[in-house]
This record gives structure tokens, C-alpha cells and sequence, in this order.
């Protein structure tokens, strides 16, 4: 997709972080951006924002774990703009802990935002972006952490899942004209180590509550100066732009864990070699 003006892209956790970086960089390439988030207040103010900048954006309040929240999103987006060409998948949250304090609830939120919504959005907006035979682009939202596993298995485990939906969705819809992307950030400026103020009600007394002390909260409280140090979303936004124009297959932004993914693509390299030259069973 060269030319992104007068194209209209759909972005997901839009309010603020990586997706209001990302909106805003469409939104400078001339995109009309309909800007989707849970948290109705500061979804307000990014679409305010940006409509002084003279930006064609609007927005929708959706729970995207919520298929139903999507579809009518979608609903209000094709009321608005009339097609969709670029889909971001880019709402998420941190997950539900370590090991020995996982509730079967942590586990659905995590699941049903990270990856349950990006199959969802997949789902509701793959269509709409064909019907017009122009072509278009899926983002999705990963992390590192769905290439290099780290201490929150959930939000790994999800994250996974989202590199492999991409990577395969990326082979089956080439031919429809259709790019797909995985982002992979790593340490971004956001305020993702406090989603729980988003947690749906439905959620409520089932998910225990952010803790106070002991490794989980020591882990919070580095995450939390990490990413207040940590890379400008609008230039992660700058980046995936770049990636949607050029059709990237992955996007990074930057350098740090390039080391970690090497030792990990050598330690499965390894798991063949030790069984090289062995005749299996038939």
C-alpha cells in the first residue's frame, strides 16, 4: 500500500500508547483513522487531539473481548467512512501473573484481549477490507514476548498465538491482495503495566487483586520505570506506517532482544542436532 491518502484504517487500543501512535502517524499520512478503545474518556480526548491537527479521525467505545463490541464498532465505522482498508489488532493487556496465581479468569481476559480479539477483528474487518478489491493491511500487535517467553506465561502464551495467526494468515491472504503484518515492540513509553483499570465488571472478584508486595509487585514496579524510559509510541507509529507502505512481514523497534531471540533460535537448532543422523521408527 504506497499510497495511504484517502485510505481509512481501523485501530484498536487507539486511546493511547502504540495505537494512538500508530493512529497519529496514518493520520499525518493523510489516513482517515476510526480510533477504537475501551476507555471512553481518554478515547475522547486522543480523537479531540487529533482533530486539531486537522486529522479525519473519529472514534468507538468497544470492548474488543467482546465480539459483539467489534462487530458493532465495525458497524460504526463502515456508518462513517464507507470501506475499511488497513486493520490494526493492537489492544492488550499485561496478562494474570506467574505461576501458582493463575485464576481461569486471568486467563480468559488475557486471552480474550491479546489474541481472541485479533481473531475477532480478523474475522469482522477481513471481509470488509475484500469487499472492495482494492487490497489492504493487517497489523496485530504482539511483543518480543511472542518470540521470546519471559516471566508472564499468559500474556506470552498470547502473544504467541498472535505471531502464529500472523504468519499464517500472512500466506493464506497474499493472493486476496492483502498484506499482513506481526509487531513485535519492545520496551515502549505506555502505561500497559496498569491495564487492570480496564478490567470489564464481568471480570469483577475473579481476578485477584494487583499485589502489593513479593516478586509479582517488584516485577510491576521495574516494568513500570522500564516503560516510562522507554521508546516513543509515535515513533513505534512512524514505523508501522512504514511497515503497512513497504508490507512488512515483521516489524520491530529496535535492537535490545536481538541477542535473546538468537540464543533462542540456536537452542532450537540445537534440539535438531541432536538428533541428526538418526533413522526415526516407521
Amino acid at each position: 500500500m504506497q499510497d495511504l491518502a484517502g485510505k481509512t484504517a481501523f485501530v484498536t487500543g487507539a486511546a493511547s500508547g502504540i495505537g494512538l501512535g500508530i493512529a497519529t502517524a496514518l493520520a499525518q499520512a493523510g489516513v482517515r483513522v476510526m480510533l477504537c478503545d475501551i476507555e471512553a474518556g481518554a478515547l475522547a480526548a486522543a480523537v479531540e487531539g487529533l482533530k486539531r491537527t486537522n486529522a479525519d479521525v473519529d472514534g468507538v467505545v468497544a470492548d474488543v473481548s467482546l465480539k459483539a463490541e467489534l462487530q458493532k464498532a465495525a458497524d460504526a465505522t463502515i456508518a462513517r467512512y464507507g470501506q475499511v482498508h488497513i486493520l490494526v489488532n493492537n489492544a492488550g493487556v499485561t496478562g494474570s501473573g506467574r505461576y501458582g496465581a493463575w485464576t481461569d479468569a486471568g486467563w480468559s481476559w488475557t486471552l480474550d484481549v491479546n489474541l481472541m480479539g485479533v481473531v475477532w477483528g480478523i474475522e469482522i474487518f477481513g471481509p470488509l477490507i475484500e469487499a472492495h478489491g482494492q487490497g489492504g493491511q493487517i497489523v496485530s500487535t504482539a511483543s518480543i514476548a511472542g518470540l521470546l517467553s519471559g516471566a508472564s506465561i499468559p500474556y506470552n502464551v498470547s502473544k504467541y498465538g498472535v505471531v502464529a495467526l500472523s504468519e499464517g494468515l500472512r500466506v493464506e491472504l497474499a493472493p486476496r491482495g492483502i498484506g499482513v503484518s506481526v509487531l513485535c515492540p519492545g520496551v515502549i513509553n505506555t502505561n500497559i503495566a496498569d491495564s487492570a483499570r480496564n478490567l470489564p465488571a464481568r471480570f469483577d472478584g475473579r481476578i485477584g487483586p494487583a499485589p502489593t508486595g513479593g516478586r509479582t509487585a517488584e516485577g510491576f514496579g521495574r516494568l513500570r520505570e522500564a516503560l516510562a524510559a522507554g521508546i516513543d509510541p509515535l515513533y513505534v507509529g512512524e514505523l508501522v506506517r512504514e511497515g503497512i507502505e513497504q508490507d512488512w512481514p515483521y516489524i520491530f523497534t529496535d535492537l535490545q532482544f536481538e541477542p535473546l531471540i538468537e540464543a533462542r533460535f540456536a537452542a532450537i537448532k540445537a534440539g535438531f542436532d541432536r538428533i541428526r543422523g538418526r533413522e526415526p521408527r516407521r
